[in-house]
């Protein structure tokens, strides 16, 4: 409203600019230039001395002009200052309150770069209420951040103090995803060198690059392009197939998911095997694989399995059971 009132205030200017310039020239016979000089002196109040003396006609044009212009003028200059000083609070009070939201995080996730698969990861990350921080340099998708209220930090995420403000060191793990390899290797080295034992997940355009941005530090490579023409392949080999891995992972209106919990050291299923522990019958999921601590992976296990601290279980069931298996193991 303020900037519509401002551009009908600026016309009422031009239009008194206008009609003092056009009544000087025609009333008092004076060059363009001049009656438009006299109209500005005259609407400022500068106090400069006439071009020429004024006739009857020339002073009673400078009283409405002094009459009018001033109050416009100082109309528009008020509704200025005020769209100035409104939008440095608005955007003060913003940062502040930006900084208190990244300041409580905690076990959060950082991602790096808010392109196409940045904007991915926040989109399922945000659909799972989990936390995270965007890092972003571009003034474009700084505006989407904010309009989707996501939280940020306009800055250099290869800074070590951008890494800093959005509380790295207690962060869960690191996403750099820019578009750029060697961005994200520089990301990698610098979070590295921070916090050693950051999990970090890149991405890598360019599939040669995932060995260097390993031995950079990187927990895990993914090339958004290698998994994507790997897909489309197994559409056309194995169409069911990416249908039922759709449904379980990425299809959460049927309220179907394929989840992971870790046995913790003071769990019930510690010792127990996959028929003791009754989970099939209590929680009514799917065992698919246990990864052991040692990193084996078990596929598909037979009932005489057991669980071992520090075990992750891979499972596929209904939204709210799993959140249930999770919170009780």
């Amino acid at each position: 409203m303020d900037l519509k009132h401002f551009r009908i205030s600026l016309l009422l200017l031009v239009s008194t600019l206008l009609f003092g310039t056009a009544g000087y020239t025609i009333i008092e016979d004076m060059s363009i230039f001049d009656s438009f000089y006299m109209t500005i002196i005259t609407i400022s109040t500068v106090g400069f001395s006439e071009i020429k003396p004024l006739g009857p006609h020339g002073r009673a044009l400078t009283l409405v002009i002094i009459s009018t212009g001033i109050v416009i003028a100082g109309y528009s200059i008020g509704l200025l200052l005020r769209l100035f000083i409104e939008g440095e609070l608005t955007k003060s009070f913003g940062r502040r309150k930006l900084e208190k939201r990244i300041s409580r995080l905690k076990d959060h996730f950082i991602i790096c770069g808010f392109g196409r698969i940045g904007r991915l990861i926040c989109d399922e990350l945000h659909e799972d209420n989990i936390d995270f921080v965007v890092i972003e340099l571009d003034p474009d998708l700084i505006e989407e951040l904010e309009k989707m209220d996501y939280i940020h930090l306009c800055g250099d995420a290869t800074k070590e103090e951008s890494l800093e403000k959005v509380g790295l060191m207690k962060a869960r793990g690191i996403v750099p995803a820019v578009q750029s390899d060697a961005h994200n290797m520089y990301i990698t080295l610098t979070a590295k060198w921070m916090r050693p034992d950051i999990f970090v997940l890149s991405r890598a355009s360019d599939q040669t690059n995932e060995g260097k941005l390993k031995r950079a530090g990187a927990t895990r490579v993914v090339s958004p392009y290698l998994i994507g023409g790997r897909r489309m392949a197994q559409i056309l080999k194995r169409p069911t197939v990416v249908d039922f891995i759709d449904i379980a992972l990425m299809d959460s209106h049927l309220g179907l998911m394929m989840e992971e919990a870790k046995v913790t050291p003071d769990s019930f299923l510690v010792g127990k095997n996959l028929i003791d522990s009754n989970l099939r019958q209590t929680y009514g999921v799917i065992i698919v694989a246990i990864k052991k601590a040692s990193g084996e992976m078990i596929f598909n296990p037979v009932p005489l399995a057991t669980f071992d601290s520090g075990d992750v279980i891979v499972f596929i069931g209904k939204k709210n059971d799993l959140l249930r298996m999770n919170e009780e193991i």
